[in-house]
């Protein structure tokens, strides 16, 4: 029986073309700076998002806690969402390595407003840490996969100017927010000074983020990459596969989002499986199992023996995620297979 795994876009594995872009690579030493794949990766994508300049990392959780610690000085208070992946999926990187006070915003669907940010900013006094950056997550993974709207995104800019805030973006699934909603990526970098893409998440590079901002800030994160033991040699060969994976795959998560939302409905009609179906927009499914009368560890012990995987996403629910390893089949198969135990 064949395994379906919906455990998380990062388990994709690199297709034959990948791979032959990956043994085809042009390589140099990358920490010297004359690597050309490299090279022409991280010029390619800063032009894909309208920035001076980008810097390839080894992974999404380096590349927020390199650019935080880049943009930010001891001491300073950041406000994000409090279910982001800054906050919970990333060891406290804010605290351990940029000693940041983390300002945590409890939001519906991952979204905070302009007018929340503005209430939160303190005054500036002695005895008050200073705000000085905001954090936001998008598409917002625990939340679903939701769309942090862009207009809101840029009223929260207007109040960044005003109090002199620095924005950073953790758009590790930028590329879904593009391909859902048709706005084109540099419109959705336009408010951020820092920013984070991931190449090994739906693009299915098996390695690999970006980030990107400035000339100047850059410059400045490129050190701190190497502090954060990130600096590496003839990289061009993982490089290759995240050139190829935004020449090739980009377009192609629309089908990502059409299995999530087939999978989504699919689920929702299962006894004890309830799906809030509003929420799945790109390619995250949550389903609530508490009224099976199972924990998420006990439904998914079932799950695994129809061949099916998925992970726990709190204390009474579970996550799926479409890939490009999982087609429209699969997604039927699966459903197939857990009406089998769960209807």
């Amino acid at each position: 029986m064949r395994l379906i795994d919906l455990r998380s876009d990062t388990v994709t594995k690199p297709s034959p073309t990948m791979r032959r872009a990956i043994a085809d690579a042009e390589v140099g030493d990358d920490v010297f700076g004359d690597d050309p794949t490299v090279i022409k990766l991280e010029g390619k994508v800063a032009a894909l998002f309208g920035k001076e300049a980008s810097l390839y990392v080894p992974s999404g959780t380096m590349g927020n806690q390199a650019a935080l610690k880049t943009i930010s000085e001891p001491g300073w208070e950041i406000l994000c969402e409090r279910d982001c992946h800054i906050v919970n999926y990333e060891s406290a990187g804010p605290a351990i390595h940029s000693s940041l006070l983390v300002n945590m915003i409890t939001t519906e669907r991952g979204v905070f407003t302009a007018e929340q940010v503005g209430e939160l900013v303190r005054p500036v006094n002695i005895h008050n840490p200073l705000t000085k950056i905001v954090a936001i997550e998008n598409t917002h993974n625990r939340h679903g996969g939701t769309i942090f709207p862009l207009e809101e995104m840029l009223r929260i800019r207007k109040v960044a100017d005003k109090y002199g805030l620095i924005m950073h973006l953790d758009g590790a699934r930028i590329w879904n927010a593009h391909v859902a909603t048709g706005i084109p990526l540099k419109d959705w970098a336009v408010p951020f000074d820092s920013m984070s893409v991931c190449l090994s998440k739906g693009l299915g590079a098996p390695v690999g983020s970006m980030i990107l901002g400035s000339k100047a800030f850059i410059e400045k994160a490129r050190r701190t990459r190497k502090l954060f033991g990130g600096g590496m040699r003839q990289v061009g060969i993982l490089a290759a596969a995240g050139l190829y994976a935004i020449e090739n795959n980009i377009a192609r998560l629309a089908e990502d989002h059409l299995n999530a939302r087939l999978l989504a409905e699919g689920l929702s009609r299962l006894s004890g499986f309830t799906v809030d179906l509003s929420r799945v927009v790109t390619n995250i499914v949550i389903a609530d199992v508490a009224g099976s009368g199972h924990s998420p560890a006990e439904i998914l012990d079932q799950m695994k023996t129809v061949g099916v995987l998925a992970v726990p996403f709190g204390r009474t629910r579970i996550r799926m995620v479409t890939h490009l390893d999982v087609n429209r089949d699969d997604c039927l198969d699966a459903l197939e297979r857990l009406k089998k135990i769960f209807s």
